[in-house]
């Protein structure tokens, strides 16, 4: 699973991220914090409060916004978003066959 994480100000992208995680996709807000964590430690953040709307929006959209007002400490940045990358499949070695 790979995940792309960016810091918006004035609807520019000041600080960008991808993880790559071993795991599958979490499904509940403690697998996410766990995410988040290692995400925000790369982008030297403080961790969001993650609600249920977060949540939600990673299931259905495979993204989630985090706003100043969803973390603990004062930020200086308009939005925090975090998107799933979709996975490529995989080519298999010989694409033509000759029977």
């Amino acid at each position: 699973m790979r995940i792309w994480a960016k810091v918006i100000i004035d609807h520019r992208i000041y600080q960008q991220t991808v993880g790559d995680f071993a795991s599958p996709r979490p499904s509940d807000a403690e697998q996410w914090a766990a995410v988040l964590h290692e995400l925000c430690q790369k982008m030297d953040l403080c961790r969001p409060v993650i609600l249920s709307k977060h949540i939600k929006d990673l299931q259905q959209f495979s993204r989630t916004v985090f706003k100043p007002a969803d973390f603990m400490e004062p930020v200086d940045f308009d939005a925090f978003e975090v998107e799933v990358l979709a996975e490529k499949k995989k080519r298999s070695t010989n694409p033509y066959s000759f029977a």
